[in-house]
C-alpha cells in the first residue's frame, strides 16, 4: 500500500539485518555499516554474505547450502546460494504491500500446532507466540503480524463490484514438502525453509521463480463445482470487519495483534557498554506507537552516523522509502544534524568523548516534502492500467488530483471521489473531501504511523448513489409468533427504525427473522445493541448474511455448505473449520456453535441445487436434519443431499452411509472430492409426538404438559439404554472439558453400565406397544429401542443378520422401523461384542406407546425424562436426501451392516 512511487525507491534494492527485529524477543536490528551489497531482480532485498555456522537451506530453491559461505537479506532473513542470487524473484516483506492491488485484512486467529513459517521474517515459528489467517494460508510471529500487509483472498463482491473472472492468488511457503512445480516438475515444497508458491483458490504449487510463467486466469481447480464463487457472493459493509462478515469469533484481540506490548526491558539493558561497542535504541514509528508503547529496538555501533541510524530504524520497520527522507527525533528536541554522531561530543575533528548517558529512546519522523509522486489506483476493476503516477504539491487538492487521473485513464469526467484505504490488521477506508490538500494528508499519517502510510492506499472510484441493502439474521426469538408480533418484539428491544429495516423472512419455528436494511448506520446499530439484548431470557445472536447472487452460477455448479460442530470429536472440529474456510469460500463454512444451520439454510435458500457436509456427531446431524425439515418449504431445493464427517462418540448414521466410524485426520481435501463423487441414496425419517398426561383413578387422563414434537433420524430408545445415555449426558455436563475423545467418552458409558448390572426396571409392565393398531406383548425385557437404520450404539447390529420369515430385510428406506429389546446392560454388552442380537418384537411404519410411569427416553443420543403419557412415531413426510461415498473412498465403518444400509 505504500504509495510513494519515485523512480529511486521503484528500482532500489534495500532491506534489513540479519536478525529480524521482534521486539516480542528481544532482537534487536543491526546497523549495515559498511557491508558489501548485492543486486538481485526482486526489488527490496538487501543481501550481505555470512559466514555459516549451521546447515542452511536455500529459500530460492530450497536445496542444502554445501560450504560456509551464504547470502543473506537484512531485512526479511532470506538466504539464498550466491549462483541463486541472479534468480530471486521473491520480493522483500518490506515490498510486499506494494504488489496489493485491492487490500483484504486478515482473520487472525492461534496458530496450530504444525510446523509452519513466519510469513514476514520467514523463521520458525516457535511455541503459542504466533498467529495464523483463518481464510488464507498466511502465519506470522504475533509480534510480525503488524508488517503483514492485507492480501488475503477476496472472497465476496464489496457492494456494486463487477468482478468477472479469477485471478490466480498465491501465498509463498508452507506448502507440503511433497508438492510438484506446475511448471517444471520438480519438489518445490520444503518443511526446512519458508520456500514455493501456492495459489489459495485452486492449489497449483509452483516454484517462486516459476510462478511467473503459469497463466494469470485461475479455473478454481478441482473444486471449482462445489465451490461458492465470489463472484457469485455480495456482501455490503462499512464498519463491519471482515471477520463479521465471515461469522469468525474474535477468539484473538485485534489489539493484540496491531499493538504488541514488548516484553519488559531490564534496567540498563539499553545503555552503552563499553566492552561491546554498541548501543540499543527504543525506536517508535509515530504519535500512535507512542501511546501504545509500541517501540522496535535497533542496535547500532557506538560510532554510527544519523543516516544509518535512520536506515536501520527503517528497516526494523520494513519500510523500504528512502532513508534521506526521514529524521529521528529524541523527546521532542531538535532532530540530528546529518553528520551528528548520537553519543559523542563535539565536533567529527575533535577527539572522541563519549556521552554518559545518551537518550534510548527515539521518534522516526517523515521530513516535510514540498512534492511527492503518488500511486493512484482506480477502482474500477477492468481498467488496464491499475493506477497511474502523479506528482502532488503542496497545492494540490483532491480534486485536482481526480481530475489528472481521469484524464490520464481516459475516463469521462464523471463524478468521482478520493478513497483513502488504511490497510494494516484492518481495512479502514475514508472518503476524502474535494479541497482537501492531499500533501497535508499524506503528512497526517505518517505523523500517526509510518507503518500504516506504507501501507495505504489511494483509489478513485466513481461516486454515485448506491443502494444499500445489508442482511442480518436475529435469532433467539420467542418461537411460533406472527410477523406482527416479532415487528413489536424488534421495537421494544432494539427500537428499530421502520422506514429503512424490513422483515424479509420469518421462521416461526425456529424463533428467528431476516431483516433487510437499507442504512449502513442502522445496520451497524442492531447488529451491535442485539448482542446485549435477550428477549424473555435469551441471548439474541445476529449474523451477516450475505447475498448470493445464483443467477450468476456456473450451470454445472453445485456449492457445498458446510457446518461444523467445533465443539465434537475435541481440536480436531475446529482444525476441520479452519480447514474448510482455507480450501472452499468462508461463506459457504458456517460453525454451528454461532447460530446453528439455520444461518447456512436462510444463506442458501435460492439456490437451486447445493449440497450438506455436516462434521460432527449424531446428534449434530439431526439437528441439522431437523431445521432443515421445519424450514424446507423456504427453500428452492428442499432436499439437498447430506454427507457427514463423524466427530461424535456413536456415528452410526454415518458408518451405515459409509462415511466411516470417525474422523481420524483424513485430509480434508479428499474429503472434498468425496463429497463430490458421491451417490445419492434416501432414507426414511420419523415424527415422535409425546403427549404427557395424567391418568387419574376415574380413568380420565389430565394433560401434565404441552405435546412435543421431535424428529428421528437413526433411533428411539426407551428403559436402560436411554438411562445409560442420560447418565453419559449429566457427566458431561458437568465436566465437559474431560470429554476430547472418543475413547475417555466410551470409558464413561462402560463405568455407567457397570454401575447399572444389577439393576431391574420390568420396563414390560410400564409400557403397552401397538405396531401398525396391533398391540404387542411384551417379554420380560429393560430395553426397548426403534430402529430406522442398522447401526446401534457405535456400529453394533442389535436387530441381526439372520433370516426371519415374519419380517423384511431392514433397510433405511423402506418405511418401517425395527422394534427390538433388551434384557439388560449384560445383554447390551453382547450386542456391542457381536455375540447376540436384540429380541425382535415387531416391524411397522406407526408406533403407539403408552407409558404408565416416567421413563427415561433418547432420540438420537439425546436423552430425558418423558413423563407418563403417549408416543406416537409416524413417519416425517418426505425422505432424506443422503450421499453416500463410493465403495473405497473413505474408511468403511467397522460394522457388518454397513453394508446393507442402503438400496
Amino acid at each position: 500500500m505504500a504509495d510513494s512511487a519515485r523512480a529511486k525507491q521503484e528500482n532500489s534494492i534495500t532491506e534489513s539485518p540479519h536478525a529480524s527485529p521482534l521486539s516480542g524477543r528481544k532482537r534487536a536490528q543491526q546497523s549495515p555499516g559498511s557491508r558489501s551489497r548485492y543486486s538481485v531482480s526482486a526489488p527490496g532485498h538487501c543481501f550481505r554474505k555470512v559466514t555459516l555456522t549451521k546447515p542452511t537451506f536455500c529459500h530460492n530453491c530450497s536445496d542444502f547450502i554445501w560450504g560456509i559461505i551464504g547470502f543473506i537479506c537484512e531485512v526479511c532473513n532470506f538466504m539464498c546460494h550466491e549462483k541463486c542470487l541472479k534468480t530471486v524473484r521473491t520480493v522483500c516483506s518490506c515490498m510486499a504491500p506494494t504488489l496489493v492491488r485491492v487490500p483484504v485484512a486478515h482473520c487472525f486467529g492461534p496458530a496450530g500446532p504444525k510446523k509452519k513459517f513466519c510469513c514476514v521474517c520467514r523463521k520458525h515459528l516457535e511455541g503459542n507466540a504466533s498467529v495464523r489467517c483463518e481464510v488464507c494460508e498466511l502465519h506470522a510471529h504475533s509480534d510480525c503480524a503488524m508488517f503483514t500487509c492485507g492480501d488475503c483472498r477476496v472472497c465476496h463482491q464489496d457492494g456494486n463490484q463487477d468482478i468477472d473472472k479469477f485471478l490466480h492468488h498465491w501465498r509463498e511457503g508452507n506448502i507440503p514438502p511433497g508438492s510438484r512445480c506446475e511448471v517444471c516438475r520438480h519438489t518445490c515444497g520444503s518443511s526446512d525453509v519458508l520456500v514455493g508458491m501456492r495459489c489459495e483458490w485452486c492449489g497449483v504449487t509452483t516454484h517462486a521463480a516459476c510462478y511467473v510463467a503459469v497463466s494469470p486466469e485461475c479455473a478454481l481447480g478441482r473444486l471449482r463445482n462445489m465451490l461458492l464463487p465470489p463472484m457469485c457472493v455480495r456482501v455490503c459493509s462499512r464498519n463491519f470487519s471482515k471477520m463479521h462478515c465471515y461469522r469468525i469469533s474474535e477468539r484473538y484481540n485485534s489489539d493484540e495483534v496491531d499493538a504488541q506490548i514488548p516484553a519488559p526491558v531490564k534496567e540498563g539493558q539499553l545503555a552503552t557498554t563499553p566492552d561491546s561497542g554498541k548501543q540499543v535504541l527504543k525506536v517508535f514509528d509515530g504519535d500512535d506507537a507512542v501511546k501504545r508503547n509500541n517501540f522496535r529496538l535497533v542496535s547500532i555501533p557506538r560510532l554510527t552516523k544519523k543516516e544509518e541510524v535512520v536506515e536501520s530504524a527503517l528497516r526494523a520497520f520494513y519500510i523500504p522509502d528512502d532513508p534521506m527522507d526521514f529524521e529521528l527525533q529524541c523527546n521532542g528536541q531538535p532532530c540530528l544534524r546529518s553528520e551528528d554522531i548520537l553519543n559523542r561530543n563535539g565536533s567529527l575533528n575533535e577527539k572522541a568523548v563519549f556521552k554518559e548517558n545518551v537518550s534510548e529512546v527515539w521518534l522516526l519522523r517523515s521530513k516535510p516534502q514540498d512534492t511527492e509522486v503518488l500511486k493512484i489506483y482506480s477502482g474500477w476493476l477492468k481498467v488496464t492500467a491499475p493506477f497511474v503516477l502523479i506528482s502532488v504539491s503542496r497545492n494540490s487538492t483532491v480534486d485536482s488530483v481526480i481530475k489528472e487521473v481521469l484524464s490520464q485513464l481516459g475516463r469521462k469526467q464523471r463524478v468521482s471521489n478520493l478513497r483513502c484505504l488504511l490497510s494494516s490488521h484492518l481495512v479502514q477506508r475514508q472518503v476524502l473531501t474535494g479541497q482537501e490538500l492531499l500533501l497535508d494528508k499524506l503528512q497526517e499519517i505518517r505523523k500517526i504511523s509510518l507503518r500504516q502510510m506504507n501501507q495505504t492506499r489511494f483509489y478513485v472510484v466513481e461516486s454515485r448513489n448506491r443502494a444499500v441493502q445489508v442482511n442480518l439474521l436475529l435469532e433467539g426469538l420467542p418461537v411460533q409468533q406472527t410477523k406482527e408480533e416479532y415487528v413489536d418484539l424488534l421495537q421494544e428491544h432494539l427500537a428499530i427504525k421502520s422506514h429503512v429495516v424490513t422483515i424479509s423472512h420469518v421462521y416461526g419455528s425456529q424463533g428467528a427473522v431476516a431483516l433487510e436494511i437499507s442504512c449502513f448506520s442502522e445496520a451497524e446499530r442492531i447488529y451491535m445493541l442485539a448482542k446485549d439484548t435477550s428477549v424473555n431470557n435469551k441471548q439474541l445472536v445476529s449474523l451477516i448474511i450475505p447475498e448470493i447472487m445464483h443467477k450468476k452460477f456456473p450451470k454445472c455448479g453445485s456449492p457445498l455448505l458446510v457446518f461444523v460442530n467445533p465443539k465434537s470429536g475435541g481440536l480436531k472440529g475446529l482444525e476441520l473449520l479452519h480447514s474448510f474456510r482455507k480450501l472452499l469460500n468462508p461463506h459457504q463454512v458456517f460453525d454451528m456453535s454461532n447460530g446453528g444451520p439455520l444461518p447456512g439454510l436462510h444463506m442458501f435458500r435460492d439456490v437451486l441445487h447445493f449440497r450438506v457436509l455436516v462434521c460432527g456427531g449424531d446428534g449434530t446431524v439431526g439437528w441439522v436434519l431437523g431445521v432443515l425439515e421445519a424450514i424446507r418449504h423456504k427453500l428452492a431445493c428442499p432436499e439437498p443431499p447430506i454427507g457427514i464427517v463423524p466427530l461424535g462418540t456413536g456415528n452410526d448414521l454415518s458408518r451405515v452411509l459409509r462415511w466411516g466410524a470417525g474422523y481420524s485426520g483424513e485430509d480434508p481435501h479428499h474429503i472434498l472430492l468425496s463429497v463430490e463423487e458421491a451417490e445419492e441414496v434416501q432414507m426414511d425419517r420419523w415424527t415422535i409426538l409425546l403427549d404427557a398426561q395424567e391418568i387419574t383413578e376415574d380413568g380420565k387422563e389430565n394433560c401434565l404438559e404441552p405435546p412435543k414434537i421431535v424428529q428421528m433420524n437413526n433411533y428411539f430408545g426407551l428403559g436402560i439404554d436411554a438411562e445409560l445415555s442420560l447418565d453419559f449426558h449429566h457427566a458431561r455436563e458437568e465436566e465437559p472439558g474431560k470429554f476430547n475423545s472418543r475413547f475417555h467418552n466410551k470409558g464413561v458409558y462402560l463405568k455407567a453400565g457397570l454401575q447399572k448390572l444389577s439393576h431391574t426396571r420390568n420396563l414390560h409392565r410400564d409400557l403397552k406397544l401397538q405396531v401398525d393398531k396391533q398391540d404387542v406383548e411384551l417379554p420380560s425385557i429393560e430395553g426397548l429401542i426403534f430402529l430406522n437404520i442398522p447401526s446401534w450404539g457405535s456400529g453394533a447390529d442389535l436387530w441381526g443378520s439372520e433370516g426371519d420369515s415374519r419380517f423384511e430385510k431392514p433397510r433405511m428406506d423402506d418405511g418401517l422401523l425395527e422394534v427390538v429389546g433388551v434384557t439388560g446392560v449384560v445383554h447390551m454388552g453382547q450386542v456391542q461384542s457381536g455375540m447376540r442380537s436384540g429380541i425382535r418384537l415387531a416391524q411397522g411404519n406407526y408406533v403407539r406407546i403408552t407409558a404408565t410411569k416416567p421413563l427415561p427416553v433418547q432420540v438420537d443420543g439425546e436423552p430425558w425424562i418423558q413423563a407418563p403419557g403417549h408416543m406416537v412415531i409416524s413417519a416425517a413426510g418426505p425422505k432424506v436426501s443422503a450421499s453416500r461415498p463410493h465403495a473405497g473412498a473413505l474408511p468403511a465403518a467397522a460394522s457388518p451392516s454397513s453394508s446393507d444400509g442402503g438400496p
